[in-house]
């Protein structure tokens, strides 16, 4: 919940999806109550609760008011969501700057965000009702925003506000060390051995594509569960590769250094040609 109490009035609402949507993100952002005045549809709540799941506590608790005045009477402030241009002088605020003001007003009673009507907002004797307006910034070409999707900003702007960024992400059902230096050595060694069972050099620069590989592993930050699971799947690529009866030139043991076919010198070729494409026998230590 939100450490003030900030009510959303819904003014004539026509679609009991956008109602069952706003009920939705009232319990996401920790919004504490809903009130609706003239709903233009009928409050089902067996109909919003199929649509904003395990909601029911709250959904009992919706207030219905014939009129926008005495929903807001026990309200200290009253912030307006409303994308229209009011030719009389108006204190207008963005999501951003408006949420942490309605935020503080809250600390001294209940505060209201109104919002409503789909088809055409609110009107000017509804929003002469409310302190403030709040308007969020679009493309000018296409200012329409859908009344669940303006509340949600708003609300999502309060949330943060509130310091809701600042909930922790869930930690791992399992922590794991990172990977030592010992055991990123031998899951190279296990990957090149792959590699070579398959004959991934044979048209490729060795050292180029294992110095690529170590670069890249490194950077993932692995711990030890994810090293083990990664040399599981490199071993298990020439477990199977025997079972299925392909021949396979000599690799080793798992965690042991790699055999790398090279090439036997042309006559007069320089020795940094080993791991050349087409090559055969073993790297050199």
């Amino acid at each position: 919940m939100l450490p003030v109490p900030v009510h959303l009035v819904l003014i004539a609402p026509q679609d009991i999806v956008n109602v069952a949507s706003a009920v939705r993100i009232c319990r996401n952002f920790g919004i504490a109550s809903m009130r609706v005045v003239a709903p233009e549809v009928e409050l089902d709540a067996y109909r919003i609760e199929g649509v904003a799941h395990n909601t029911a506590e709250f959904i009992s608790r919706i207030q219905v008011y014939d009129q926008l005045e005495p929903a807001l009477a026990d309200c200290v402030q009253a912030m307006v969501l409303t994308g229209r241009e009011r030719a009389a002088k108006r204190r207008v605020m963005r999501p951003r700057e408006a949420a942490p003001e309605l935020l503080a007003w809250g600390k001294s009673g209940p505060v209201a965000l109104v919002a409503g009507r789909e088809d055409h907002g609110l009107s000017n004797e509804e929003l002469d009702r409310c302190q403030t307006l709040v308007t969020i910034s679009t493309d000018p070409s296409y200012t329409s925003l859908n009344l669940a999707q303006a509340i949600a900003v708003m609300c999502y702007e309060l949330w943060t506000a509130a310091g809701g960024d600042a909930i922790p992400f869930k930690s791992p059902r399992r922590e794991a060390p990172p990977a030592t230096l010992a055991e990123h050595e031998l899951l190279f060694n296990d990957w090149e051995r792959t590699l070579n069972a398959i004959e991934f050099f044979k048209t490729r620069q060795y050292d180029n594509v294992v110095r690529s590989l170590r670069e890249t592993l490194f950077r993932a930050g692995l711990d030890q569960r994810e090293a083990k699971l990664f040399r599981a799947m490199s071993i298990e690529v020439i477990h199977f590769l025997r079972r299925m009866g392909v021949l396979l030139p000599e690799v080793g043991p798992p965690g042991s250094s790699p055999k790398v076919a090279v090439a036997p010198l042309a006559e007069g070729a320089s020795a940094t040609g080993a791991g050349a494409p087409g090559t055969s026998g073993e790297r050199g230590e």
